[in-house]
């Protein structure tokens, strides 16, 4: 894991449903909705290759 400039780990493995640049973030590379992604968070989790996976199956 990468640190941030103040010395903390960087979780790029995550996808926080509440945050909504990271949501916005996923929906775009995905190519869907914003309420897609978060309902995806919901149901998978927030790990990123699952939210991908599951998107991936909606398409």
């Amino acid at each position: 894991m990468t640190e941030t400039p103040r010395g903390r780990a960087q979780g790029r493995k995550r996808v926080a449903g509440g945050q909504d640049h990271e949501v916005r973030y996923e929906a775009k590379k995905e190519g869907v909705a914003k309420d897609a992604v978060k309902k995806s968070v919901k149901k998978v989790g927030n790990s990123r290759t699952k939210v991908e996976a599951d998107l991936e199956k909606k398409i």
